[in-house]
C-alpha cells in the first residue's frame, strides 16, 4: 500500500474486543517506558468502550490466562529479559490460543536480535550498515580498528538505544569496553553513518509517513529519545521519490523479518551518498508523548485512540 493511503476501521463495536489485557510494565531495562506506554493506550481504549485492565509484566499475565480472566492482549512490554518483544510472550499466548497485538514468535525473536537482523537483510539483497558480531570478551579494539572509525559499539539484544556507546576517536574505545562488560552478551559494532537518522512505522501492509529526527545534542540517544524536549521531528521525513522509497524499502525490511501488525523500522540516510541504511526494527514501539509511530499516524490523520483501536483490530 502507499504511505498516503488509510483504511477505515473494520467495526465500532467495543464488544468485540472481550475482556483485554494492556500488558505493560515488566522487568525488562525498557520497563518504566513501557508503563508510560501502557497507560496511554489503556487510558485510549477505554476512552472508546473497550474493556481493558493493567496488567505488569508475564507472571502476572499468565496466572489471568490460567483463570481465563482475558480474551487478547494489547503488548506493550518492550525490550528483552522480561519485556515482550523477544518471541517468549508471543509463543506463550499462542500456547493459550489468545490473540495479541504485534508480530509473532519468528519476526519478535528474530528482531530483538540486531545482528541475525542483519544477516537476514543482507541475505535477502537489503542494505545495511557495515558490522561485525563481538562475542563476549572479544577484542573491541581491534575490532574498531579493523572495521573503521567512527562506529557504534551496543548490546545485540536491547532496544531503546540502552546500552549504546558512540567511538569516534581511538581514546572512545575504554568507554565501550565497559559498557560491553556491563551487559557481557554479544554486542554488534556497527559502522557510524554519518547523514539523516529517519523512522517508518508499519500498521498492517503499509508504510506510515516516515519522520527525520533532529536532536539537538547531535545523536538520538536515551535521553533524546524519552527526556528531552527540543528533539526536532519532521514528519513526513523526505519528499517524492525519496519517500516513496524509503518507505517501500521499510516495508520490505518489516516482512523480510517476519513482522507482521504493526512496528517501526529505523533507517539511516547517507549525507554523501543519499543511501538509505537499515539500523533495526521495533516490534512493540514506544506509544508514550515522545513516540514515533503516533507522530506519523496523525500525519494521516488518525489520532491516539484511532490507532490504539487500529491495532487492537488487527486481532480479531
Amino acid at each position: 500500500m502507499n504511505a498516503m493511503e488509510t483504511t477505515p476501521p473494520r467495526g465500532t463495536d467495543p464488544h468485540a474486543f472481550g475482556r483485554v489485557a494492556v500488558l505493560m510494565g515488566g522487568s525488562s531495562s525498557e520497563r518504566e517506558v513501557s508503563l508510560d506506554s501502557g497507560r496511554n493506550v489503556l487510558d485510549a481504549l477505554r476512552a472508546r468502550g473497550v474493556d481493558a485492565h493493567p496488567v505488569d509484566g508475564i507472571p502476572a499475565l499468565l496466572d489471568a490466562l490460567v483463570h481465563g480472566q482475558f480474551d487478547r492482549v494489547f503488548n506493550i512490554l518492550h525490550g528483552n529479559k522480561g519485556g515482550g518483544e523477544d518471541g517468549v510472550l508471543q509463543g506463550l499466548l499462542q500456547g493459550f490460543e489468545v490473540p495479541y497485538t504485534g508480530s509473532g514468535v519468528l519476526g519478535s525473536a528474530l528482531t530483538m536480535d540486531k545482528i541475525r537482523t542483519k544477516q537476514v537483510w543482507i541475505a535477502a539483497g537489503l542494505p545495511t550498515p557495515k558490522f561485525l558480531r563481538l562475542a563476549p570478551g572479544a577484542d573491541l579494539r581491534a575490532a574498531a580498528l579493523e572495521l573503521g572509525l567512527p562506529v557504534f559499539v551496543k548490546p545485540s539484544c536491547e532496544g531503546s538505544s540502552v546500552g549504546v556507546a558512540r567511538v569516534e576517536t581511538a581514546a572512545d574505545i575504554d568507554a565501550a569496553i565497559a559498557v560491553a562488560r556491563a551487559y557481557g552478551g554479544e554486542m554488534l559494532m556497527e559502522q557510524m553513518v554519518v547523514g539523516d537518522e529517519l523512522t517508518v512505522g508499519i500498521l498492517g501492509e503499509r508504510a506510515l509517513p516516515s519522520i527525520r529526527i533532529v536532536p539537538k545534542g547531535g545523536w538520538y540517544d536515551y535521553n533524546a529519545k524519552y527526556v528531552a524536549e527540543d528533539t526536532q521531528y519532521l514528519c513526513p521525513g523526505l519528499e517524492g521519490d525519496d519517500e516513496a522509497a524509503i518507505c517501500a524499502l521499510a516495508l520490505a525490511a518489516f516482512l523480510a523479518a517476519g513482522c507482521s501488525g504493526w512496528g517501526r523500522v529505523d533507517v539511516m540516510r547517507e549525507r554523501s551518498s543519499g543511501k538509505l541504511l537499515l539500523l533495526e526494527v521495533n516490534t512493540a514501539p514506544g506509544m508514550t508523548s515522545h513516540s514515533l509511530v503516533p507522530k506519523a499516524a496523525r500525519q494521516l490523520g488518525i489520532g491516539f485512540e484511532d490507532l490504539c483501536w487500529a491495532i487492537l483490530e488487527q486481532t480479531l
